[in-house]
């Protein structure tokens, strides 16, 4: 059984180095390089998996895994500069990578039988980090596009066409609102405490996929949906094929959200 924790804290962090030039900072850090701070409402999930006690019907005992998170975590972190306050970040950027390695750090021994699956670090709603496999970090940018399709097999006849896809059958076609999330996944960079620049990321899924596809009618004005049946499905692997090549770090997974109810994953799972 996995149980997932979720938390919250603000902290301050910077960008900056003392020992190099601004000039130097600004090369390293991009356009977050500033020698002041800023801050963030940070939100912590903490997963654990292990089996269900039969006396408690409990993986670990909620009180027990609150206390633990709450002293050897939030106590240390929660209203602190990190990069002033907080030993780690000392010797650390304080990068949401980071902050997810001192998570792992400062969280202790579990009890037996309990084992420490996940954790995911909320820098902001569309920005976030995670434990990957072995010693690489996983890190998750959102961003959102709209377009509008028709679900629409030539191939069948009309009453087909409506009986199988209802009113998503309109021949004007209908829209939404999509939300992409992009996850990419690599070893951390020790000068930076991140695996990719993420202006370097913005640009490339901005220029392969939002831009491209934002108020668009994906049937009618982009190539590559022309002769299929643009499904939200279609859409999430064509966007990994696009985006596998183009982005400074390792695709790991996209997820497009077509709904509040509908949401689709894909890994590459056909490549």
């Amino acid at each position: 059984m996995k149980l997932t924790r979720r938390t919250t804290f603000s902290s301050g962090h910077r960008y900056w180095r003392t020992d190099l030039s601004p000039e130097q900072n600004k090369a390293l850090f991009g356009k977050w390089a500033s020698p002041y701070n800023h801050g963030h409402n940070y939100v912590l999930d903490v997963s654990f998996t292990g089996r269900i006690d039969p006396a408690s019907g409990m993986v670990i005992n909620i009180k027990t895994l609150d206390r633990k998170i709450k002293e050897n975590v939030i106590a240390l972190v929660d209203q602190k500069s990190l990069s002033d306050e907080v030993d780690f970040f000392g010797t650390n950027p304080s990068s949401t990578e980071n902050v997810v390695r001192f998570v792992e750090e400062k969280l202790g021994e579990l009890p037996e039988g309990v084992v420490l699956s996940g954790i995911r670090v909320y820098e902001t709603p569309l920005l976030f980090a995670e434990k990957g496999e072995g010693s690489e970090m996983n890190l998750t940018r959102v961003y959102e596009f709209s377009a509008s399709h028709r679900l629409n097999v030539p191939a069948m006849s009309h009453e087909e066409n409506i009986e199988l896809f209802g009113k998503c059958n309109n021949p004007a076609g209908h829209g939404h609102n999509y939300i992409l999330e992009v996850t990419v996944s690599g070893v951390l960079n020790k000068e930076t405490g991140m695996i990719t620049d993420i202006e370097v990321l913005d640009e490339a899924v901005r220029r392969e996929v939002v831009d491209r596809y934002d108020h668009k009618h994906l049937n009618e004005d982009i190539l590559e949906f022309r002769g299929t049946n643009p499904t939200t499905e279609v859409l999430t692997k064509t966007i990994w094929e696009r985006l596998s090549a183009s982005l400074p770090a390792k695709l790991k997974r996209v997820v497009v959200r077509e709904t509040a109810r509908n949401f689709f994953e894909y890994s590459g799972e056909d490549e």
